[in-house]
């Protein structure tokens, strides 16, 4: 059996840095504190926790002080990092910096618009811990908009400012400007349409999407790798399914079956931004027991 790792899947840029300075963190011995999962992958936070790494929540994290707490690369609002400087809290800056770079645009596009009565709209996952951070630019005002369903509350007649979580698909992004501009123009005569559209999708992001539609078409069966949080393996996943329809998904080694592998002779093996190359390493060996026991 012929089993191959995609060699563009596993962690993106941001993660990676997220994840060497929660290493090199943890290396001086004293406590660190993660506001909120690490990454979202329950089997890396699982080998991190058992480096010492311990995961709080917002609740908790009213409570800790003069300690060295760490905020993720998803980032955070502004409220937080108030609350760590009134507590006398070291902070690990884990952020990406593609994120902490939309937030200033985030909250400089507010800064103009809210004396205009002008709308910030963020096209990503209600609840999603980087979107929670960018609403937060925002003092809470943004509306956040996952399909155009969510465009009923705008007020199309001022200005707007539209922003995407960059984890969120192009094509998808593409649809709501569309909407919002066709919107627009019922108010507006065309030619003075107040839209600022910014281009914030991380482009190593999108370019996963492309590349798994092509990749997962050379096997006979393909393992998605990711954890169940993941927006990004949601996204990611469902590229894969409708490129082949022989995908599966797992979170780990033990969730495998042998008899996916029952006369296959091809497997390709990828992941989400999110999901760790020795997870994936971990997942062929399984498959390799499975291969020899047959």
């Amino acid at each position: 059996m012929h089993i191959e790792i995609d060699t563009k899947s596993g962690f993106c840029y941001g993660v990676v840095k997220t994840i060497k300075l929660a290493e090199d963190a943890l290396a001086n011995g004293k406590p660190v504190y993660c506001l909120g999962d690490i990454v979202h992958n329950d089997e890396e936070v699982k080998r991190l926790k058992l480096k010492g790494l311990t995961i709080i929540n917002h609740e908790q994290l009213q409570s800790i002080s003069n300690a060295n707490v760490m905020i993720r690369a998803h980032g955070e609002p502004s409220s937080t990092y108030n609350l760590l400087n009134k507590n006398s809290n070291t902070l690990t800056e884990g952020t990406c910096p593609i994120v902490l770079k939309l937030q200033k645009k985030v909250r400089a596009a507010w800064e103009e618009l809210k004396d205009k009565q002008g709308t910030i709209i963020i096209y990503g996952k209600k609840g999603h811990a980087e979107v929670i951070g960018l609403m937060g630019q925002t003092d809470g005002n943004a509306i956040i908009v996952d399909d155009i369903a969510d465009l009923q509350d705008v007020d199309f007649s001022k200005p707007i400012a539209l922003f995407s979580q960059t984890t969120q698909q192009p094509e998808g992004y593409t649809e709501i400007t569309n909407a919002i501009k066709l919107k627009m123009l019922s108010h507006i005569a065309e030619g003075e349409i107040p839209l600022k559209i910014t281009n914030s999708i991380c482009g190593h992001v999108s370019q996963r999407g492309e590349h798994l539609a092509e990749f997962v078409k050379n096997y006979e069966i393909i393992i998605f790798v990711s954890g169940a949080k993941s927006s990004n393996g949601k996204i990611l996943l469902d590229i894969c399914r409708k490129n082949n329809s022989n995908t599966h998904w797992v979170a780990n080694a033990e969730e495998l079956h042998n008899e996916w592998f029952t006369n296959v002779n091809t497997v390709g093996i990828c992941g989400a931004t999110s999901t760790p190359q020795w997870l994936m390493v971990d997942i062929s060996q399984k498959i390799k027991s499975f291969d020899k026991n047959n």
